[in-house]
């Protein structure tokens, strides 16, 4: 089915959807950093855990670096996603 533009219901979905959508997108990416940022604070516990484990033992750096490498990229993902929501927000 195609709408014409020129009709009511073209005119209408023509102002109404960019209306719509752009709320939703700033949503999705608000839910997605919060989503990583608690990931990334999940992974604070054994990242602290591995270099108390790795300061009695001499082995475990391999852990501490995954936990680290880990609470990095998923801090990065969140941070972004955020900025990400507050562009589509300001645009």
């Amino acid at each position: 089915m195609k709408i014409d533009k020129h009709s009511k219901a073209g005119r209408f979905l023509e102002h109404v959807v960019p209306g719509v959508v752009r709320p939703l997108r700033v949503l999705w990416n608000e839910i997605i950093g919060f989503v990583f940022l608690c990931l990334a604070a999940w992974a604070v516990p054994s990242a602290i855990r591995n270099v108390r484990t790795m300061q009695t033992q001499e082995s475990g750096l391999g852990r501490v670096a995954l936990s680290v490498g880990f609470f990095c990229l998923m801090a990065y993902f969140g941070i972004s996603s955020f900025l990400r929501a507050r562009k589509i927000s300001r645009s």
